[in-house]
């Protein structure tokens, strides 16, 4: 599809779509919690909705009004086997953390995904979880989906020391620690989203979070809750981004969650000379706020180390953000980003060079040279939602000629109305 180009003057107020991780993490929690649990602002994405039907797959009763979800909590026991194997679409955070509830079961299941999934590495969290007595195996002996669960209801404790900074793993594991029997210790290697300790304790868990040591004791029960879903930082992350970067731009975004293991982009914005302001609306259990940002002279910087789990999401659109900033911006250590959708590190450099800009890939982050005009060029999304997403943004600085995205059709998966709220902003 062709994308909008040649825009100045973004003006507006947006509500962006709810918080992906947490719309994935309510379905998951109401499912595995005794009694009711009502979710709102549920994220109607492909990806979420992959999360709500393989637990309508596994016997729980799910309802959709439109407005609210409800899920009649089955408890971990109470959930039963597929009919079928189960079709997580495009998620990751289903695969990865389903596994982890799956490892606690008294029966077989089988997972797999679209082309995308079929590439993702799941050695991460069959082998921890594997440690715990479960039986995770993937396609013709490999670590890849298709992927069989042989869960076990004898589940052992683990103490696991993370060999990558991934919330995916951290939240399987904790899945499986809370059907375990006995005490488990977790230390990841840097802080990563904590999205499943702060919904552990919603539900009536117990976990115990010190540094980056996680303790949790099992077998628990957990209790349906009623559950508020804040809006996403990573989908508000391509307007902050065009709100600075657009000239003669204001843009206003509501409700964004602002967990502090989420917000490295704020971070970054600021460190960079951002124009950006805060005012937080949220409270302790649902931490979120307005953000409000305008176009700003931006410098480059170095990006590395423990920030990078608070903004690996982000960092394609930080990417085109530096592109438009004085100097040199270094991304390191982010080898993560080789393992999503796509190989993000090289479709970043790939489609933006295509474009004009000056960007060297490495083999674990990027080298962006700023400030560069880009131009017209076809594009691709890789099947991507975040690099879809981020390369409509580069559009919008393009004077001269058409941008056309092959692929665009990827940007569903986690924000359906992104075209609609960006024509707010310029009508």
């Amino acid at each position: 599809m062709d994308l909008v180009t040649n825009k100045i003057g973004l003006n507006g107020i947006i509500d962006v779509p709810s918080d992906k991780s947490i719309s994935h993490r309510s379905i998951m929690f109401g499912a595995i919690a005794q009694g009711k649990t009502t979710i709102k602002n549920f994220l109607r994405g492909d990806d979420c909705l992959s999360t709500l039907k393989a637990f309508q797959d596994l016997g729980v009763n799910i309802e959709d009004d439109g407005e609210v979800i409800t899920v009649q909590g089955t408890g971990f026991s109470g959930l039963k086997q597929a009919k079928q194997a189960i079709d997580v679409g495009n998620s990751g955070t289903t695969i990865r953390l389903i596994m982890g509830i799956l490892a606690g079961t008294s029966f077989t299941s089988q997972l797999f995904g679209d082309h995308s999934i079929a590439k993702r590495p799941m050695n991460r969290v069959m082998l921890p979880i594997n440690q715990m007595g479960a039986e995770c195996t993937g396609h013709d002996g490999t670590e890849f989906p298709p992927l069989t669960v042989k869960g076990t209801t004898n589940l052992r404790p683990i103490q696991y020391q993370m060999p990558v900074a991934s919330a995916q793993v951290k939240s399987a594991i904790l899945f499986a620690a809370l059907q375990a029997h006995g005490e488990s210790v977790i230390v990841e290697k840097e802080k990563t989203r904590d999205h499943t300790e702060d919904m552990i304790r919603q539900f009536g868990g117990d976990i115990t979070v010190s540094g980056k040591e996680i303790r949790i004791n099992g077998p628990q029960n957990l209790v349906g809750q009623d559950v508020v879903v804040p809006g996403d930082i990573s989908s508000a992350a391509f307007f902050l981004v065009a709100g600075l970067i657009i000239p003669d731009s204001r843009i206003t975004l509501n409700n964004v969650g602002l967990n502090p293991t989420r917000t490295g982009i704020i971070d970054v914005i600021q460190q960079m000379g951002g124009n950006l302001a805060i005012q937080e609306t949220g409270n302790a259990m649902n931490k979120a706020g307005s953000l409000i940002v305008e176009t700003s002279e931006l410098k480059g910087i170095e990006i590395s180390g423990e920030i990078i789990p608070r903004l690996i999401d982000e960092l394609p659109i930080i990417a085109l953000l530096a592109t438009q900033a004085e100097g040199a911006t270094t991304i390191r250590d982010a080898e993560e980003l080789k393992v999503k959708e796509t190989n993000r590190i090289d479709a970043v450099a790939t489609e933006l060079n295509k474009m004009g800009a000056d960007i060297q890939p490495t083999d674990d982050g990027l080298i962006i040279h700023g400030k560069t005009p880009l131009h017209h060029a076809k594009v691709t999304s890789y099947g991507d939602h975040r690099i879809g997403m981020m390369l409509q943004i580069a559009a919008l600085l393009v004077k001269d000629g058409a941008v056309e995205l092959d692929k665009a059709e990827a940007i569903s998966v986690s924000y359906p109305s992104f075209f609609n709220d960006l024509n707010k902003l310029y009508q």
